[in-house]
């Protein structure tokens, strides 16, 4: 490993760590998802309406976006371990001060600190994770931090609202809350890491403007808004294309395959060490799975298999976009993965928004898949054709092949 806020043991031995992140990145998935589900028991308990409680998602997910890049940035130079205990602290504070919130105000600072905690812990426990297995475990490492994730998105909308049955909405935070609070207590146990100097503004500027980071992030954000976007209008695609008001199965299935998807994509890009090929064949079975979608809603036999492949599809595409950063930037890869982070995440919330003003100017649900699966597919064109060309530019600068073996990395 180059010396950044990474550098560790990259042996079998740190590789056991992984799992320690891992947890953390399950409470943020279960944070993050979760909160859909219980918009109608907020709204109700603060006696507000819901698209005013909904503000909560929103206020979650921008401040997710913002805080990876600003924060990452102003503790670059503490250690690993100490910028991950951090984050955990402040999301872990943040949806305690959720569960206990009385109206709404209280509620949305609440969201924005576990925002903040969410978006600052992400990248850093994705690179945490790459650097104590190696570059040899660096695609399976990623993978299981991704994992947590989607684990984490599988049980949270059935385990929050089964929660939230028994003790109320602020009982599943609580949950939250004392996952957090564990994933805390794992990352005492990981190893002394050493960061390097922090990056001076000028090398900021530089990763921004590097044409390979910032396509890649370009496809990760489009990547974001078809995926990511369209899950929030699940329920209500579903009942106009198929007068289905249950959406616990279809998301399950979702679900299942975000994490087939997360833990089955890293030994792909390990083996086959070419994640630029990788992110396309992903993005190509993102925009059939869309695509596929109106058709299959009609039966769930048929409507299980789109919504498995969607979900693997979004969730493992992040994993050798990550890698393809590492390639790009390897001296300021936290960065570099934090800036992914945040294009995801903003896609997401853009993606929302879109499909809002879709709706609101007349266009029916059922034809939402449509449009995300064109968004899908301008990220694969791209892909294909901007990142690319700066992948090969970004080669000959160095003095490396800039034909397509090129494009195979063994960062």
């Amino acid at each position: 490993m180059t010396g950044n806020d990474t550098t560790c043991a990259t042996s079998a031995h740190g590789s056991r760590y992984v799992l320690l992140p891992a947890l953390g990145a399950f409470a943020l998935g279960l944070d993050a998802y979760v909160m859909a589900g219980l918009l109608p028991r907020v709204a109700d308990d603060l006696g507000v309406s819901p698209a005013s409680a909904g503000q909560m998602v929103t206020v979650f997910t921008l401040c997710y976006a913002l805080a990876a890049p600003v924060f990452a940035a102003a503790l670059a130079g503490r250690s690993a371990k100490a910028v991950l205990a951090c984050a955990l602290a402040v999301f872990t504070a943040g949806n305690a001060l959720t569960a206990l919130a009385p109206a709404l105000p209280v509620l949305l600072v609440a969201r924005a600190l576990a925002g903040i905690g969410a978006g600052l812990y992400s990248p850093m426990a994705a690179a945490t994770a790459a650097g104590l297995a190696g570059p040899e475990r660096r695609g399976r490492s990623l993978a299981l931090v991704m994992g947590g994730m989607s684990i984490g998105t599988v049980v949270g909308v059935p385990l929050g609202v089964l929660v939230a049955d028994h003790v109320g909405w602020r009982g599943t935070l609580w949950l939250i809350t004392a996952l957090g609070a564990l994933a805390l207590a794992g990352i005492t146990l990981l190893p002394a890491t050493t960061a390097g100097p922090p990056p001076a503004l000028r090398d900021r500027v530089r990763v921004l403007a590097d044409g390979r980071v910032a396509g890649i992030a370009v496809v990760s954000l489009l990547g974001g808004v078809a995926s990511l976007g369209l899950y929030t209008y699940l329920a209500p695609f579903l009942a106009d294309a198929a007068g289905r008001t249950g959406t616990v199965g279809p998301m399950w299935a979702w679900g299942v395959g975000g994490v087939l998807g997360s833990l089955l994509i890293g030994p792909v890009v390990d083996r086959t060490r070419r994640p630029f090929a990788v992110v396309g064949w992903l993005l190509a079975l993102l925009t059939a799975a869309h695509l596929a979608l109106p058709a299959a809603a009609g039966a769930l036999g048929t409507l299980v298999v789109p919504l498995v492949v969607w979900g693997a599809a979004g969730w493992a595409l992040q994993v050798p976009q990550q890698h393809q950063l590492m390639a790009a930037r390897p001296e300021q890869a936290p960065i570099a993965v934090a800036l992914n982070s945040s294009a995801v995440y903003l896609g997401s919330a853009i993606g929302s928004a879109l499909g809002g003003t879709v709706m609101a100017a007349g266009v029916a649900p059922a034809a939402l898949p449509r449009c995300t699966a064109a968004v899908a597919a301008l990220a694969l064109v791209l892909h294909l054709t901007a990142v690319r060309h700066a992948v090969r530019r970004g080669r000959r600068a160095a003095g490396e092949p800039a034909h397509d073996s090129a494009e195979r990395t063994t960062a």
